[in-house]
């Protein structure tokens, strides 16, 4: 009665297990939230968001107010005051100082329209290609989250399947050497084989250790990325099958990544925004017309003969002809005309770039489909050998070192058919991701080849 229910306990262990390990899309759903590149990107997407508004403001008209206070006192004594003298209208009498004490108080509202800036107005459209091209920008970043959080994925279920593979491979060393040692006590075996036994059982425990390390550094890789890397990840579900690219032909993918890459859509936004640069230069040479209109209302007391309120009203238009500033403008048009033909070559390289990705990604799919193929039969093979080895090794025909090799070429395979499917899956999201129409979405097949 014991045995089933150790067996029952295990079981629902290992149930437990899986039900905790993370899949793609929940790993992919933890890093929106904690990539700290992912969320540089947003925060410069707000900030590409406030170009236009800015802009406007330069075309928008600018109203102000500013107000004084002033107090004003004067005090001022005669050289011959208490002097007997003549007083002003005539006659005699004593010559007294006098003073004076006045408050001032005023405000003016003061507006300014621009009627014609050729610079404002090019600025402001400018302003739109900015935006756009930080929305293809974090984009871009999008799709690079997408496939860093796969390719992070896919290394650490490599790295668990080379630690389970070496481990294996240790196991059976493990036994090989035993049975080599026992062979050897009872005589039908040589040294030599027991030799190559602990030979091989030394190497793979090195190789162990080194898959520990390199395991331990995936997940790293992993959490830099999504904050706390989960306990455990599922696995792709044994014999899976792949899909091939759809459609078929490279033709239709390098003419999207030519026009659709956000890689090259920023480009050409760049290269739009520099023919904008150059009209802002030439701008300087253009005059400038500008609607003012302020009023002013003023109220002045104290002892002066002005006091009172006074209000002032104006309104008219101000303009400014540029003649000349040293050249100044002539050379910001020739630098602006410079770095239009950098951005058009910029723009070239860009689109070659992506070109040249959707055609690496595109063949090392269908190259890694093959590559599946192939380990598919070489894993059947290799085992076939194996077991061929071991028997052979039992009547005398084989010896020890023809069995670990056996061991290791199955091991071997096994761990390099996991290692194609990883490669294959991440260049279709590669793939698509240089065609510029990878979506969220495109995780969902993906993530359908995991085990649940």
């Amino acid at each position: 009665m014991q045995k089933p229910l150790i067996a029952v306990l295990i079981a629902s262990a290992f149930l437990t297990l899986d039900a905790q390990a993370a899949d793609l899309i929940q790993v992919y759903q933890q890093a929106l939230a904690n990539d700290a590149v992912y969320a540089s990107a947003r925060a410069s997407l707000a900030v590409g968001q406030e170009r236009v508004p800015q802009a406007r403001s330069l075309l928008l008209p600018t109203v102000g107010i500013n107000g004084t206070h002033t107090r004003d006192d004067k005090d001022f004594s005669p050289w011959n005051e208490g002097q007997v003298g003549s007083l002003p209208g005539g006659g005699q009498g004593i010559i007294s100082g006098g003073g004076a004490n006045t408050r001032t108080n005023s405000y003016t509202v003061s507006l300014s329209q621009p009627l014609f800036r050729w610079a404002n107005w090019q600025t402001y459209q400018q302003s739109k290609l900015l935006e756009a091209i930080s929305q293809a920008q974090f984009a871009q970043a999008q799709q690079d989250l997408i496939t860093r959080v796969a390719q992070a994925y896919f290394d650490v279920l490599a790295a668990q399947d080379t630690l389970e593979s070496t481990r294996a491979q240790k196991t059976a060393t493990t036994e090989q050497l035993a049975s080599a040692k026992r062979n050897f006590e009872v005589g039908t075996q040589t040294i030599t084989d027991t030799h190559e036994a602990q030979a091989a059982y030394d190497l793979v425990v090195a190789q162990e250790f080194a898959a520990v390390n390199d395991l331990e550094n995936k997940r790293t890789a992993l959490q830099a990325i999504v904050g706390d890397a989960p306990a455990a990840l599922a696995p792709l579900k044994p014999g899976v099958t792949l899909a091939s690219p759809e459609p078929s032909l490279i033709d239709p993918w390098v003419s999207s990544a030519q026009s659709q890459n956000y890689g090259v859509v920023g480009a050409q936004l760049a290269l739009e925004s520099s023919r904008r640069d150059i009209h802002k230069s030439r701008a300087g040479h253009y005059p400038t017309l500008d609607l003012i209109a302020n009023a002013t209302r003023a109220n002045i007391s104290g002892r002066t003969s002005s006091s009172g309120d006074v209000n002032n009203k104006a309104i008219g238009v101000q303009w400014n002809v540029p003649l000349f500033n040293g050249f100044a403008v002539t050379s910001r048009v020739r630098e602006s005309i410079a770095l239009e033909d950098k951005a058009r070559n910029d723009l070239e390289a860009t689109r070659r770039t992506a070109a040249q990705g959707v055609r690496q990604a595109f063949r090392g799919v269908n190259n890694g489909l093959a590559q599946v193929k192939a380990l598919e039969a070489a894993e059947v093979s290799s085992q076939s050998a194996l077991e061929s080895n071991k028997l052979g090794y039992q009547v005398g025909v084989r010896i020890n070192i023809d069995v670990l090799n056996a061991q290791r070429q199955l091991y071997s395979t096994r761990r390099d058919l996991s290692r194609a499917r990883y490669d294959t899956i991440m260049n279709g999201l590669r793939l698509k991701s240089a065609a510029g129409t990878l979506r969220e979405s495109d995780l969902e097949p993906v993530n359908n080849l995991l085990q649940k």
